[in-house]
């Protein structure tokens, strides 16, 4: 006997929700009907069918987020290299290497990347053709840039070739302004200067140094042979100068002394800017008692000599304070001022290095203010004067070999209008001019013997 049984009272599940039968195997069948407003079956069926289509999307939409991230990712190579490409279609100045293989094996891959994004987002947008034309335009940049390259190293080989015949027409030009041998006074004066040698701005980097010069030793001691020096003021004062060991330590200003000449036991300071560098000693004006100086950089002592009948009152046209003005050549150490009694005329005196004071005199016809400076070549007194701004001119001598002047004209350019030092240095014939704070220098031809 199979019972259909009942856990609660028919009448609890309503009338009419519950029948019953024996199934063919005997088994007993409830039917049970619920009303919707007990449980809404069918609209968990439809729940779990929107369930699971939610999943695919979701699912899709993760896909197509990585695929965002790897196109932001591809967004920034393509930034990166798209710099590259501008640096490399700025010049050839800005690389050391052209590697056009690798930017085009890396645009390839940048062009797989935008296609295979293209088929998994399954979609075509203004974006993605902008990045295909992007990949395109870089490509033809480069093969471009490939062949730039080649005919730019063409070009740089032209230029390099007429550079170097300039360089060697320099070279015979400088070489042929020193057609006399060095220290050797066989010819009959100078016959031109050179184009101005522009070294730099002063070391203390400052065009306010308008005071000053630099230049060379004109008697080196040996294994100074290469040494240059450099003292400057922004006003007419002397106090500082700084030796170098050469002229790669000049230009990069990196001194290998200075020396002062105050101090608080001692002052040794001068006033002017003509003063030279003869045997590692400083030769120069002293400020009190106004008188000829000399610093020995080797033993740092000083010393100095009063100029008979030298005047304070006479200096050169372009500073003040110029009134002994030191110079040397291929026979000695001399000194320029001027007098009283020769009514401000310039004085020449030769100096007996021995015994630090003069050993012979001449005065010439020239009145000092007049001259914007002065230098000696082989016992002959060079005076310059100025032309206009841009040149200046070599327009008196006087030879104290046979105490004839005379007046000429050599014209040289000045770098900038203003100066106050200029030198001849017998060791190399050049000219050292100080110019408004610029190391400047000049080569000089003479006329033949």
């Amino acid at each position: 006997l199979i019972l259909c049984l009942s856990f609660q009272p028919l009448e609890d599940w309503g009338s009419g929700n519950v029948t019953g039968s024996v199934g063919e195997s005997g088994q007993c069948i409830c039917h049970v009907f619920l009303p919707d407003t007990m449980f809404p079956a069918d609209r968990v069926e439809s729940v779990q069918i929107s369930t699971n289509k939610l999943t695919m999307d979701v699912e899709l939409h993760i896909s197509k987020v990585h695929s965002a991230v790897s196109l932001v990712v591809l967004l920034e190579e393509l930034s990166n290299l798209t710099l590259r490409l501008e640096v490399v279609e700025s010049g050839p100045d800005k690389y050391v290497k052209l590697e056009f293989e690798l930017l085009r094996i890396e645009l390839r891959e940048f062009e797989a990347i935008v296609t295979e994004l293209k088929t998994s987002l399954n979609s075509s947008s203004p974006a993605f053709d902008s990045l295909y034309n992007e990949i395109r335009n870089m490509s033809m940049i480069v093969d471009q840039l490939e062949s730039y390259d080649q005919s730019n190293l063409e070009v740089i080989r032209i230029e390099f070739a007429k550079l170097q015949k300039k360089l060697e027409k320099c070279r015979d030009e400088q070489d042929d302004f020193s057609n006399v041998q060095i220290g050797s006074c066989k010819h009959r004066g100078i016959l031109k200067v050179g184009k101005p040698v522009v070294s730099q701005l002063n070391a203390n980097l400052n065009s306010g140094y308008t005071y000053g010069g630099w230049g060379k030793d004109t008697n080196p001691l040996p294994g100074s042979e290469n040494m240059y020096w450099y003292s400057a003021s922004t006003d007419t004062s002397v106090r500082y100068v700084s030796v170098y060991t050469d002229y790669y330590s000049l230009i990069m200003r990196q001194a290998k002394k200075t020396y002062d000449l105050y101090a608080t036991n001692r002052d040794w300071r001068g006033t002017g800017n003509n003063y030279i560098i003869r045997n590692n000693t400083l030769y120069y004006q002293f400020a009190n008692p106004f008188s000829m100086a000399k610093y020995n950089m080797t033993s740092q002592t000083a010393e100095y000599r009063v100029v008979p009948k030298a005047s304070k009152r006479f200096s050169y046209h372009y500073s003040a304070n110029q009134n002994l003005d030191f110079a040397a050549d291929e026979t000695g150490l001399w000194v320029t001022y001027a007098t009283e009694e020769s009514k401000g005329k310039l004085v020449l005196g030769k100096i007996d290095e021995a015994a630090f004071a003069l050993s012979e005199v001449w005065e010439t016809s020239i009145f000092k203010q007049s001259v914007t400076n002065a230098f000696m070549i082989c016992g002959v007194l060079y005076a310059t004067q100025s032309v206009d701004i841009n040149t200046e001119e070599i327009f008196y001598t006087y030879d104290t070999h046979t105490r004839q002047e005379s007046y000429v004209s050599i014209a040289f350019e000045k770098f900038l209008d203003f100066y106050v030092n200029l030198d001849y240095n017998p060791t190399n014939q050049k000219l050292y001019m100080y110019n408004k704070g610029y190391y400047v220098s000049y080569p000089v031809k003479f006329k033949s013997a």
